[in-house]
């Protein structure tokens, strides 16, 4: 099984039907569709499907059936279409329980900016919630346009204004360092995925579940280059219409020496992944990587803090 590269399902028809559905007839309808959808995936798509099986391997106590598999693939299916209803009618049609919010609002009321680093678990659309219900605070989100091209271009058909709050991560790295750097100067909350990386990128293999495995460095290059806090951020599908968006601080600023640097990255990237790991195993069926993550996926040396932009918050 290859490195994870991006394979955007059905095209950009499959994705406007869907979306026109979903608005036209409402998310208990469109939810409907996500059978159908998860069957077609779950039959179609063999290298997801082995890695969705390995990675619950490793997380559930038990023997995996194809019927976890199924339930890992619905899962995701259903985080994608609630993205449609997060952009084109805010938080109305859910329940967002939220934790930690005390100490979000201590960063964003000190008007430093905060620096959001989240995975791909759940859903990080559900970070709109926290934008209805803090107006005054802008919300930038680093993503690479170019990696689902169809989806990307109806999400923002549905919510231009959010499309216009996205920093996009193709666009290459100064450009994405600076705009990340403008925002954390205006107070945002500048929100970005760090457990996906590509090949070749700049990574460091640190205990995920069980083995060691690649995670990329450049969003913690980016936090030190920013001097502004960091938490973790998990928006956390729990089923049905109900979402957990949590909270944790993480780091006042990441602050990583000329002396013993190595050593500082290391441990910095291997709390994350510790943190990533928690929620994998209180909240299994979140973790949307469907590759083969522990593999060697080709570890770069460390580049300069400039050059060290996620490319791969994708969502």
């Amino acid at each position: 099984m290859s490195h994870w590269r991006q394979r955007e399902g059905g095209g950009w028809f499959a994705i406007w039907l869907i979306r026109t559905i979903a608005l036209r007839f409402g998310r208990r309808v469109a939810r409907l569709l996500l059978y159908p959808i998860a069957a077609y995936f779950f039959l179609r798509r063999a290298d997801e499907r082995l890695a969705s099986r390995l990675y619950l391997e490793r997380v559930l106590d038990r023997p995996v059936t194809s019927r976890d598999v199924f339930h890992h693939i619905h899962f995701f299916a259903a985080t994608l279409l609630d993205r449609l209803f997060f952009l084109a009618r805010g938080e109305r049609d859910f329940v967002v329980e939220t934790e930690g919010l005390a100490e979000l609002d201590r960063h964003i009321d000190a008007g430093r900016g905060v620096l959001l680093i989240g995975s791909h678990q759940g859903s990080f659309e559900a970070l709109r919630a926290l934008a209805e219900r803090r107006p005054d605070v802008p919300l930038r989100v680093v993503l690479d346009k170019q990696k689902t091209p169809a989806l990307t271009a109806v999400l923002e058909a549905l919510a231009p204004d959010v499309g216009e709050a996205v920093i996009d991560a193709s666009r290459g790295g100064a450009s994405v360092a600076l705009a990340m750097a403008e925002g954390a100067a205006q107070g945002a909350m500048v929100a970005l995925l760090a457990d996906r990386g590509h090949q070749g990128e700049a990574s460091r293999m640190v205990p995920f579940l069980g083995a060691p495995a690649p995670f990329p460095l450049g969003p913690w290059l980016l936090a030190s280059a920013l001097k502004i806090p960091v938490m973790v951020c998990m928006g956390l599908y729990l089923g049905g219409n109900r979402y957990r968006l949590v909270f944790e601080p993480f780091a006042e600023r990441i602050d990583i020496p000329r002396a013993d640097r190595a050593a500082a990255i290391d441990a910095v990237v291997a709390r994350y992944a510790s943190r990533v790991e928690h929620y994998c195993r209180t909240h299994p069926f979140n973790w949307f990587n469907f590759y083969d993550f522990w593999q060697d996926m080709g570890v770069a040396d460390e580049p300069a803090v400039s050059s060290g932009v996620p490319r791969h918050s994708d969502a």
